[in-house]
């Protein structure tokens, strides 16, 4: 079954709460399903990780940032943050939320298979 590839890139919390959404779908519909977070994106990982539209999120019943990306990864989706980005953005990788590694766009795409799909938010 293909899987989902997803890059995140720009500091968007409305973009990165839907990529999430559909990378927790195709998890639970048995895809695999990775995120990269590429540049300035990689600010939206900041533990705790939480955006201006979270109040909004949570009053209409939707989860926020942090609990996204804890379903997320709860889902097994694998999440992976730009090591230029971190240092665009002035973090380290244990100043992140857990469970996410850093890597870069190179090896992310290389493990892109020919049948996944990539999707850019």
């Amino acid at each position: 079954m293909p899987g989902l590839n997803i890059i995140v890139a720009a500091a968007e919390g409305r973009r990165f709460c839907a990529a999430l959404e559909t990378a927790i779908a195709a998890a639970a519909l048995g895809q695999r399903a990775r995120l990269f977070l590429q540049g300035d994106a990689a600010a939206m990982l900041r533990a705790p990780a939480g955006f201006a539209g979270d109040s909004t999120r949570r009053t209409a019943g939707l989860p926020g940032l942090d609990e996204l990306i804890g379903e997320a990864l709860a889902s097994g989706v694998e999440m992976v943050v730009c090591q230029s980005g971190l240092a665009l953005v002035g973090l380290t990788a244990d100043r992140i939320v857990d469970g996410v590694k850093a890597g870069g766009v190179v090896s992310f795409l290389a493990a892109v298979a020919a049948e996944d799909r990539l999707l850019v938010y």
